[in-house]
């Protein structure tokens, strides 16, 4: 009898079970008891145009509106709208402007919205962000509408949870195979027709018209080609600047002289392809950038560097992503096999100015060797030490943050100054466990672990090169 009883129990707290609804039912069900007291589901329309200069943001925000009314068509009304507007599909909605708003608009008790909509599914999401995303919309009471469920989400359905993998990785996979077909193309672009592909042209040079458009389409749309063709104002000075340093003279030097010859820098000739630089002078990394280019050459150069996104920590918690613009090895570079616009300095020319910039002989016709140059680091200033041959040896100081290409300011710091020897001898009585003691193997030790040397000018410490604290690096030792 007892086991009688313990089994209709059972079978009742089970019956009872299957009966209850789930969280995001009874959420659904609160939304839709609300939405029929008030008229309909108060929808907000979430879209994205990908590129503003090559779509029409009216049309794009028209069909994706479009799309939208004709899902949610007799069961509520758009009442508010978030478009983002050059904005790829990978970036997360936290790093969008408008889907961040949405997102902060949903935790919002008084939001005024029942659901969101989209128009298609690539416009708002990539890869596994909707699958990231369904419990965030599902914790606030949130539906989310897509064309390609006919209607809400529920992220506990596994036939949901199976379109929404499916429509991430087509999305994911549609983004990688346009990525590959751009990028064939320009490269072949670049190496076999010398195309100029857009950006910023270099100091000395100025656009000009090329001709039609190779594509037919694009030539009767009034789409033409531009080339580089040297500044008659400019270009004399780029001409300068390589003989300067083929006779010897030092990227500063050059900077400074220009400086005090009054020629304005790249900024203050082109301020609208610059809005990220000041135009207050020249700097040795201006005149180095121009040296190292080889585009004045005239060869067409393309892939010299790539974007890279990084995870970062929000202030608020959280991670997001930022950009990150890096160099390519010059081995990727794309290099046209043939002249795409009037060279400013020859090739030979070229080459050889990069051999002074590695090893530049001094009066005596020597070379002179810094073993443990970029290793290391300013603990005031974080910043990386400049090789410095002081009384017949070489040394190391950090002017933090002087520059040559200027006069230096009254109130600066002191410099701080460093012996190669000394540092070599705390370095081999330090890193003794390793094989060799000898100064050039301990300094290959020190580069293939990415390893740096931090100082203040009485102790040096090691340190990872990635650390991000320069004042206590991570793993420290002191030497």
């Amino acid at each position: 009898m007892t086991a009688v009883l313990k089994e209709r129990e059972a079978d009742s707290l089970a019956s009872w079970a299957h009966r209850r609804p789930s969280r995001a039912a009874r959420s659904r069900t609160r939304v839709t008891a609300a939405s029929v007291a008030s008229g309909g589901l108060r929808f907000a329309l979430y879209g994205r145009i990908s590129t503003k200069d090559f779509q029409d943001p009216m049309s794009s925000c028209a069909w994706q509106r479009e799309a939208a009314r004709d899902l949610i068509s007799g069961r509520g009304s758009i009442v508010t709208e978030f478009f983002d507007v050059g904005c790829s599909r990978r970036r997360p909605w936290q790093d969008r402007r408008q889907a961040a708003a949405l997102l902060a608009a949903l935790a919002d008790p008084n939001r005024g919205l029942d659901a969101v909509v989209v128009g298609e599914y690539e416009r708002a999401f990539s890869g596994d962000q909707l699958l990231n995303l369904a419990p965030l919309f599902d914790t606030h009471g949130v539906q989310l509408w897509l064309p390609e469920t006919s209607g809400p989400i529920d992220g506990h359905s596994p036939t949901h949870r199976a379109i929404i993998t499916l429509l991430g990785a087509q999305s994911q996979r549609e983004v990688l195979r346009s990525r590959f077909r751009v990028t064939a193309a320009m490269q072949a672009q670049a190496r076999e027709q010398g195309r100029y592909l857009g950006g910023r042209p270099p100091y000395g040079y100025q656009l000009v018209d090329a001709g039609p458009h190779p594509n037919a389409a694009h030539a009767r749309w009034g789409r033409r080609l531009r080339r580089l063709e040297p500044d008659p104002a400019t270009a004399p000075y780029v001409r300068w600047m390589f003989a300067q340093r083929l006779a010897g003279r030092s990227v500063a030097g050059i900077a400074r002289r220009l400086n005090e010859m009054g020629v304005a820098c790249p900024s203050a000739v082109d301020p609208g392809r610059n809005p990220h630089r000041t135009a207050d002078g020249w700097t040795l990394r201006t005149v180095a950038a121009i040296l190292a280019n080889p585009r004045y050459t005239g060869r067409q150069i393309w892939n010299r560097q790539r974007t890279d996104r990084e995870p970062t920590e929000l202030a608020e918690g959280g991670r997001s992503h930022r950009e990150v613009l890096r160099w390519n090895p010059a081995q990727d570079w794309v290099i046209s096999r043939k002249m795409a616009h009037p060279g400013l300095v020859s090739e030979a020319d070229f080459v050889a100015a990069q051999a002074v910039r590695a090893a530049r002989p001094t009066g005596d016709g020597t070379t002179r060797t810094y073993l443990l140059a970029g290793l290391l680091r300013c603990q005031f200033c974080g910043r990386r030490m400049d090789a410095h041959w002081v009384n017949g040896r070489p040394g190391y100081r950090c002017r933090h943050g002087h520059t040559s290409a200027k006069q230096p300011a009254v109130d600066r710091p002191r410099n701080l100054y460093l012996r190669e020897d000394q540092v070599l001898v705390q370095l081999s009585t330090e890193l003794s466990h390793t094989e060799s003691r000898d100064p050039h193997e301990l300094v290959r030790y020190l580069r293939s672990n990415q390893i740096m040397i931090i100082c203040d000018g009485v102790h040096c410490m090691l340190s990872s090169e990635n650390s991000p604290d320069t004042t206590r690096p991570q793993g420290q030792q002191t030497l």
